[in-house]
């Protein structure tokens, strides 16, 4: 336990990523603080400015200038919501860490349960969604489909309509924070360290206010990570498709052979040949591109360059701010 030296009760870290929130970080931090002042245990806040280009850094200052729990990290730009819950992660101290997004589609109210799990021995405590409330059909399709597939061709048991609203355990914690690698889908990673781990069902509500930066091209792109960084099943779908292929292209070429021999077989089919041909290479493009996407990211692993850096840290009301424009050793 690193209870805080003043007290005896447990520290819990709240870790809040957050990107051109600006709008709706007064109104969480209210409910946040709210929540915070029930519980008993000492509690820290720590905002992740993720390089927002409103006034996000401006309202995080002053919420922290007005409440002594509450201190901000300041990204040196956007690294993306993955990189910035890392780096909040980093830096909390608590015994037990929350993590949560500021939009309040994830009610801070539903801490106090978390914690309750967490102390009966529960070393993550994620939320699950039973009802998403303000999103379409389309998107509540496709995040079907998403964690049905990763269930299927997964290493790892991902909890279908689980985000990154939960509760982590200091030995949680410490055993992610050795994850390091660069393309970090948070879902997969908290999921492969194991622990007991338990869910707590909610509502999530529409964002309170703003615009999310989740359009379906970033969901996309967020699905091939999530896919890439935890199996090499569509390496194995490649391979497999290549034997099919070439076994049936062989059956094709001997009944075409035999048909030549039998009966002849004048000068014809060119639109059937030109299918043929579009169509062999159009599966060879998509599983270059397949092979492409392994490729690229072990590319970026092995430049080992570090996951962020910040441009300052603003630590709570009363102690003095730390500028920080390299990223420290420990955190590589």
């Amino acid at each position: 336990m690193r209870n805080n030296p003043k007290s005896n009760k447990e520290l819990l870290s709240i870790v809040v990523p957050a990107f051109n929130e600006q709008e709706v970080l007064p109104t969480f931090h209210e409910r946040l603080s709210k929540v915070l002042d029930s519980l008993d245990v000492t509690a820290e806040i720590l905002y992740v400015n993720d390089g927002s280009r409103d006034g996000t850094l401006e309202v995080m200052k002053v919420l922290c200038a007005h409440d002594e729990r509450a201190s901000i990290l300041d990204l040196s730009r956007n690294f993306g919501k993955e990189i910035a819950m890392t780096a909040g992660l980093d830096h909390a101290l608590g015994d037990a860490v929350v993590v949560i997004d500021a939009d309040l589609q994830d009610p801070p109210e539903l801490i106090p349960e978390m914690v309750k799990r967490w102390r009966e021995g529960w070393d993550v405590v994620y939320a699950q969604r039973i009802e998403r409330r303000g999103e379409s059909l389309l998107k509540k399709l496709t995040a079907h489909w998403f964690y049905r597939l990763m269930q299927r061709v997964g290493r790892v048991r991902i909890p279908e309509n689980v985000g990154d609203f939960r509760l982590l355990s200091r030995k949680a914690l410490d055993s992610l924070l050795q994850l390091r690698e660069q393309s970090r889908f948070m879902k997969g990673l908290f999921a492969w360290i194991g622990f007991p781990q338990i869910g707590v069902p909610y509502k999530r509500d529409p964002r309170f206010a703003g615009r999310s930066t989740w359009d379906y091209w970033r969901l996309w792109n967020f699905a091939l990570d999530g896919i890439t960084s935890f199996t090499t099943t569509p390496l194995k779908w490649a391979t497999y498709m290549g034997l099919i292929v070439a076994f049936v292209s062989f059956i094709y070429g001997a009944v075409i052979i035999l048909q030549k021999l039998l009966y002849g077989n004048p000068v014809k089919g060119y639109p059937s040949l030109m299918v043929v041909v579009l169509f062999l290479g159009a599966i060879q493009l998509i599983f270059l591109g397949i092979i492409g996407e392994y490729l690229g990211r072990m590319f970026d692993e092995t430049k080992g360059r570090p996951l962020y850096f910040l441009n300052s840290r603003y630590p709570a009301a009363g102690q003095p701010k730390h500028s920080d424009t390299r990223h420290s050793p420990e955190h590589t």
